[in-house]
């Protein structure tokens, strides 16, 4: 049985979900403004689609807009054109999420976008890898290897000794 959502319903889904979502989409690009123009992007065309989704999928197909948003934001940003004279950056005095670690932060940057994707998903979501593998579109071997590449980078990236096989 489809269930229809209302306007309402996503109101609601709004006012719970936007805070978490931003955090993920800061994960994933590792600015602030950029984060809030992917999950204002998230909305608009989960709100596009809204009366489709079934209420039990709403939260995978949020993060799966948003994904899909970063990574095609991510396309075009290669396609900018540099500037010489660049303005002054201002401080935002925010603290980025798990306690302020910028070099976690400058690491989790320098991965590859779908890397990062892989990465932040299984360990700041806590996707599993079947799930993640559905959310990005991959097989599941791709996600493991690109989640244990992803962390070894930031491992080695934080200084970090490797895990141990026991």
């Amino acid at each position: 049985m489809h269930v229809v959502l209302t306007d309402s319903d996503f109101t609601e889904y709004f006012a719970a979900r936007a805070v978490p979502l931003r955090r993920f989409a800061f994960a994933l690009c590792g600015d602030w403004h950029t984060a809030d123009d992917l999950v204002q992007a998230t909305f608009v065309k989960l709100y596009q689609h809204w009366r489709r989704v079934q209420p039990e999928s709403l939260d995978a197909y949020a993060r799966k807009i948003l994904v899909n948003t970063f990574l095609s934001h991510r396309r075009n940003r290669r396609r900018e054109t540099p500037v010489a004279d660049l303005p002054e950056v201002a401080t935002t005095g925010i603290v980025e999420p798990g306690g302020g670690d910028q070099a976690l932060g400058r690491a989790l940057r320098s991965l590859p976008a779908r890397q990062r994707a892989v990465v932040v998903l299984r360990h700041l979501e806590d996707l599993s890898i079947a799930e993640v593998a559905e959310l990005l579109g991959m097989a599941e071997g791709t996600v493991k290897s690109q989640n244990a590449r992803g962390v070894e980078a930031l491992r080695r990236a934080l200084g970090t000794p490797a895990m141990t096989k026991e």
